[in-house]
């Protein structure tokens, strides 16, 4: 009976669980399908969207190009009104908006501008389909200024008959000022092609990030993967056709609408994209709660599900031998031991692979700390330890400097310093650097230097040799004991004669690199992954600045490699030539290059408005003997510095970025004192770090900038210097 009676209730639960399955399926149907027809709903609106979001710059350009072009219509029959046009033209002063004014009279190929040069329409094209309130519209060019312009042309006539044509020259950059701020929350990006030559003539500031090389519409092709031909050939029809289009592509892995939109009948197009996520954002949070609802259903359904499996489990249990029930139990938690230790083991090597390069350097820092602290009477590891401390915050600052370098090249700020220099010189340096690195692992590095014709050169030194560095530090890095590294500077024909062309290869016989890791060297945040050079520290950033570098200066990168075979880097550049010589090397020394001061019995007035680096830089003061009075901002230095006697203060050390006042507006201020001690030494401690930073301050009147952290000895070498000059002055 207790057996018929189990049999009986199995039945009675087996239809019950199909009809639970049977809810659950249909439940989830009708979910998916309001998903579905959300999102096709929420696409939908994203490109009416777009399209507005078009429309209106279109229009905002249009409207633009209407105004200019009636005023140049007045202008052209105010001409017609003037006895002597061309003084007219000549006297006329350019603004911001219209950069050239030019005059060409009926029958001439010749005319005047207000420049003072002769006009002609050579290297412009009007095309009687580009016109704008009658007024003909040219293609666009590069002006003398090395900007995108383009020229509006209209007939000036008087007594109904065309005594000339009046060009007023534009550039695109005027554009900018009337259009948005952002697009899409900066998350978009959008060109202004030329559609005649298929040029990008404008990025508008604002409108999302630009990779570097975005010149025309191949080289958009290329840098956002749109291979497919038909795909090409439908835009190619439209551009023809002088057609709107937009189209789903993916751009670096994302879902993005694509669009190129004609303005003013096809005269110029507006081109880009729009990733869906900032066009969908509402969609998203939808789908987002859709997604949440049928996790939390499947979830209840497992959960039921599991609840059955168990009482099944339980009732065969019973009926089963202690034995099978013994190894069945065994079986289970076998199983859930693996399972937890792959769970465990993707865990591990998840967090390891996404933080291994910061928390490297950061752990050693901790850890010596830790040991500096128990250790503190220790002289000898005391100092051993500092040692360690300041080499893993070096190697952290490098990390810092790396990125900050990147996002400096995406966002246009580095800028190519043009000086002379000497290639033996900067061989030299280099040779410097690298052959102590590659002693360490016993390898031998070799300079061969071939056809160079000459020996000064214009261009950015350190530019240069931060692609030295990167590149052989790396061949260093990445050979094994015992290896070989060359350095070839080779001359190459040249183009022009007042450039010579240089190729630099460094080659190695190291490790090498496989294929498919070459396809992604020079992008940021890569590095070869393998048993060997895991083991090598760095950030995955040196080669992604050395290409953009290079690229910078109008040269190429390449690179070759086999793995266990070694690696080429071949990179060509155009150097300028200097024609004149520096007549003496060496006679001063840079602030490097000097000894080391005292700064025993000195008092510094300093401006830091961060408490912790306030304690440090007293701290540091006073263990070198010196005395420093610390104010929270530029308008407190300004005012005790006022208040001081002559010859109080020996030196001011100046934080850049404070509130109330900052550092250059009270540089500047102290410097216009009517004192006879306002040529103070200001010096410039900030954590602004580039270039430009170091030109505003020497600018404001700072007689030198040093970077944070501060390095003690550095500052002791300046303070002595200035303070030294100072007193001779004196």
């Amino acid at each position: 009976m207790k057996e018929k009676s189990y049999k009986s209730g199995t039945k009675k639960r087996v239809p019950l669980f199909f009809s639970i399955i049977i809810v659950f399926c249909i439940f989830g149907c009708v979910v998916f399908s309001v998903s579905r027809k959300i999102s096709k709903e929420m696409s939908e609106a994203a490109v009416q969207n777009l399209n507005e979001n078009l429309d209106l710059i279109k229009c905002t350009i249009e409207a633009i190009w209407g105004k200019e072009a009636e005023f140049q219509k007045l202008m052209a029959k105010e001409l017609a009104s003037i006895e002597d046009p061309e003084d007219y033209i000549r006297s006329y002063q350019k603004n911001q908006t219209m950069v050239k004014i030019s005059l060409i009279k009926t029958g001439e190929t010749e005319g005047i501008s207000n420049t003072g040069e002769v006009f002609t329409e050579e290297g412009m094209e009007f095309f009687p389909s580009r016109m704008m309130e009658g007024v003909e519209i040219s293609s666009s060019y590069l002006n003398y200024m090395g900007t995108w312009a383009y020229t509006l042309k209209c007939p000036v006539i008087k007594e109904e008959e065309e005594i000339g044509a009046l060009y007023v020259e534009y550039t695109y950059d005027s554009l900018d000022k009337s259009l948005p701020d952002g697009f899409y929350d900066k998350q978009a990006m959008l060109y202004i092609m030329d559609a005649k030559t298929e040029r990008f003539v404008l990025k508008p500031k604002g409108m999302g990030e630009r990779n570097a090389g975005h010149l025309n519409l191949e080289d958009f092709y290329r840098a956002n993967e749109i291979h497919e031909e038909p795909l090409r050939a439908e835009i190619e029809e439209c551009l023809h056709n002088k057609e709107d289009i937009m189209f789903y592509h993916d751009i670096r892995g994302k879902s993005a609408l694509n669009f190129i939109w004609m303005v003013n009948d096809g005269t110029i197009c507006l081109t880009g994209y729009v990733p869906m996520e900032a066009i969908q954002q509402e969609g998203e949070t939808v789908n987002n709660n859709i997604f949440i609802v049928i996790f939390v259903m499947t979830g209840a359904f497992f959960l039921c599900c599991i609840l059955y499996y168990l009482n099944q489990r339980q009732q065969r249990k019973i009926m089963e031998e202690r034995e099978t029930e013994r190894e069945q139990h065994n079986k289970q938690l076998t199983e859930a031991l693996h399972a937890a230790q792959l769970a465990s083991n993707a865990k591990t090597t998840f967090l390891s692979n996404m933080s291994h390069d910061i928390r490297t350097p950061m752990n050693a820092v901790i850890g010596f700390t830790t040991l500096l602290a128990k250790d503190a009477e220790n002289p000898d590891k005391v100092r051993e330890y500092t040692k360690k401390i300041m080499a893993s915050g070096q190697h952290l600052l490098g990390l810092i400097n790396d990125i900050l370098e990147v996002s400096k090249i995406e966002s246009g700020k580095l800028v190519l310093t043009e000086e002379e220099f000497a290639l033996a010189d900067l061989i030299s340096s280099i040779d410097a650097i690298i052959r102590p690195m590659a002693g360490e692992k016993d390898q031998e590095f070799h300079v061969e230097i071939t056809d160079i014709e000459h020996e000064y050169f214009i261009g950015d030194e350190t530019r240069i040799n931060q692609i030295l560095i990167n590149l052989l530090s790396n061949a260093v890095k990445y050979t094994q004991k015992g290896g070989n590294i060359w350095l070839r500077i080779i001359g190459l024909k040249q183009h022009s004669g007042q450039f010579e062309r240089i190729r630099i290869e460094v080659e190695d016989d190291g490790y090498g690199m496989t294929q498919e890791y070459l396809k992604t060297i020079f992008d940021v945040f890569t590095r070869a992954e393998n048993s060997t050079t895991n083991k090598v520290q760095g950030t995955g950033l040196g080669m992604a600045i050395t290409k953009n570098i290079v690229e910078l200066m109008g040269g190429t990168i390449e690179v070759f490699s086999e793995v266990d075979k070694g690696s080429l880097f071949r990179v060509e550049v155009e150097l300028g030539i200097s024609e004149s010589r520096a007549e003496e090397q060496g006679k001063g020394k840079s602030p490097e290059a000097e000894e080391e001061g005292s700064l025993q019995g000195l008092n510094f007035l300093a401006a830091e408005d961060n408490e912790i680096n306030a304690e440090i830089l007293s701290e540091i003061l006073a263990s070198e003997g010196a005395s420093c009075e610390i104010l929270e901002n530029g308008r407190l230095v300004l005012e005790r510095f006022m208040e001081s006697e002559k010859g109080e203060f020996d030196a001011i050390l100046m934080d850049v970025q404070m509130p109330v006042m900052n550092g250059y507006e009270a540089t500047r201020a102290i410097r216009q004192l009517p004192r006879e001690d306002a040529d103070i030494p200001i010096i410039a401690m900030t954590a602004n770090a580039f270039v430009e930073d170091e030109k505003e301050a020497l600018k404001a009147g700072m007689n030198v900038h040093l970077a944070k952290p501060i390095d003690v000895g550095m500052l002791k070498k300046v303070i002595n210097r200035y303070i030294k000059r100072n007193s001779k002055n004196q």
